[in-house]
């Protein structure tokens, strides 16, 4: 393939050399006008073979070509012939060319969908996983509220239970008891017995003092002894009253 990069070659003469195949960078010959492969053992062309667009003359004569290739290039048996074979090849060779290319932008455009495909493909996983974490991250916080409210309800039912047993073991005590009045009322009454206490204290205070003392002669102190002899004059006949009544009901 060291000729190929002669890119200024016109002519060339290839026959009866046993060839049986082109170098793959054989259109790099573009100044290339006659070339002569009589003889050989090709059976195919390259595709870089379509860029020799200045090729006028072509003889593939004696050669084991594919029956397709052989048709087009026919038998080159006279100039006339040599230059149809080498338009002819160079036509065919540019619609294998082309439908190379046409399989190559297929092939990228396939490859290139397959790839939006995965990427697509990749997305929605992503979305999913996404998703169920999230809906993992959900559940797992209802969870945890249920526990919560499942310890706090029985935290509440424990502590209703304990005041109810506290209750029961407070009320026989409590039920034993007299009831006590009120205690405003315990106060009041107190108060009173007090002031009465204290009244009669210093009646009797009074009292001794004007009968025992040289205050007797007051005139305080004789009403108050006075009144101290009728108050005991009414009560000596109050009990002989009584003693009298109760000696009429015994007969």
């Amino acid at each position: 393939s060291d000729f190929c990069s002669l890119m200024h070659l016109v002519k060339l003469d290839l026959s009866k050399n046993r060839l049986q195949q082109l170098p793959l960078d054989f259109g790099r010959l573009v100044n290339l006008q006659h070339l002569d492969l009589l003889n050989n053992r090709l059976v195919t062309l390259p595709v870089s073979f379509a860029q020799l667009k200045n090729l006028k003359w072509l003889d593939l004569k004696d050669n084991p070509l594919d029956p397709v290739l052989a048709k087009v290039a026919g038998d080159c048996l006279d100039e006339k012939q040599c230059k149809q074979a080498a338009v002819k090849v160079l036509q065919h060779m540019k619609a294998i060319q082309s439908e190379q290319e046409r399989q190559q932008q297929r092939k990228l455009q396939a490859e290139r969908e397959m790839e939006k495909k995965r990427e697509a493909e990749q997305r929605a996983k992503e979305a999913q996983e996404r998703e169920l974490r999230k809906r993992e991250k959900a559940e797992e916080k209802e969870r945890r509220r249920r526990e919560y409210d499942a310890q706090k309800a029985a935290k509440q039912e424990m502590e209703k239970k304990t005041k109810k047993e506290n209750v029961q073991t407070r009320k026989p005590a409590s039920s034993s008891r007299p009831p006590q009045p009120p205690r405003h009322k315990r106060s009041w009454s107190r108060s009173v017995l007090r002031v009465l206490f204290f009244v009669l204290l210093c009646v009797l205070c009074t009292l001794a003092a004007c009968k025992l003392t040289e205050l007797q002669h007051q005139p305080l102190c004789v009403s108050v002894n006075t009144l101290y002899e009728d108050v005991l004059a009414a009560l000596q006949n109050h009990k002989t009253l009584q003693n009298l009544l109760q000696q009429n009901s015994q007969q």
